[in-house]
């Protein structure tokens, strides 16, 4: 009789410990469930609003109604002229939508004016590293309106690990035209709006410079989706933990033999 209590208190720690560990990887495979809809339907979005025509450019007195949901990544064509001598070299290594572009190198940011007076910042595209002096890509500086295609970006948030920008050596580490513009001073001169400078910027697809630099490029949906191999993992794990607890107590609760008198 004695036995029965203590044999049920044995059973306390390991019940609660398969239980918990049970719903936590059932808990984490429903979620890499939901995430695999949620990264389905963000491919899907971006692949769409990438293979559209482009539109016209929003004028400025609707970009306070545009938000990165609704309105990131749609393909847009404008008339601009890029303001001479004003550009923003922004680091980069590689890029998730861009396989044309690889090894260290830089984003050419750079302010462009619509016919309406509007400030566009533009990403111009990718140039190597030792090509960031304009002066070695001089084929490639632009005078006079162009017309230009490209992707609407919003700024990129900046990592935990990104480094501090150094505008005295104008180079930052994120992709963010605002910071830029501010610490450029671009769109705040005389006779300019306060805040005139778009809440987007531009990924330049099109023209292509005259010497080739800075390389712009369409952008293309490269995302993976393995959430529904990460599910499987953690369901996989949770029938182990089922199974294992099953054996363990059937192992445990077997009659001990009877001394042979």
């Amino acid at each position: 009789m004695s036995d029965a209590p203590a044999s049920r208190a044995g059973l306390v720690v390991p019940s609660l410990v398969a239980l918990v560990a049970l719903v936590a990887f059932i808990g984490l495979g429903t979620w890499q469930v939901q995430r695999k809809a949620w990264k389905g339907g963000l491919i899907d979005t971006l692949e769409r609003r990438l293979a559209a025509e482009p539109a016209a450019l929003p004028p400025r007195e609707q970009w306070a109604n545009l938000d990165a949901a609704d309105d990131e990544f749609r393909r847009v064509k404008f008339l601009a002229t890029f303001i001479p001598g004003a550009e923003a070299l922004v680091y980069a290594s590689a890029s998730a939508l861009r396989s044309d572009v690889s090894g260290q190198g830089y984003w050419i940011f750079a302010p462009a004016r619509t016919p309406s007076g509007a400030l566009v910042v533009v990403n111009r595209g990718f140039v190597p590293d030792g090509r960031q002096d304009p002066a070695t890509r001089a084929a490639g500086e632009i005078v006079g309106p162009i017309q230009m295609i490209g992707a609407m970006r919003w700024p990129e948030p900046r990592g935990t690990f990104s480094p501090a920008d150094e505008p005295g050596r104008n180079l930052w580490f994120v992709r963010d035209q605002m910071a830029i513009a501010a610490a450029k001073g671009w769109g705040q001169g005389p006779g300019q709006e306060q805040g005139e400078v778009a809440p987007f910027f531009v990924e330049l697809e099109a023209p292509e410079p005259p010497g080739g630099l800075p390389h712009p490029g369409a952008l293309k949906v490269n995302l993976r989706n393995e959430h529904l191999q990460y599910a499987i993992t953690w369901y996989g794990l949770a029938v182990v933990v089922v199974v294992m607890f099953a054996f363990w107590l059937g192992s445990g609760r077997q009659p001990k033999p009877t001394p042979m008198s």
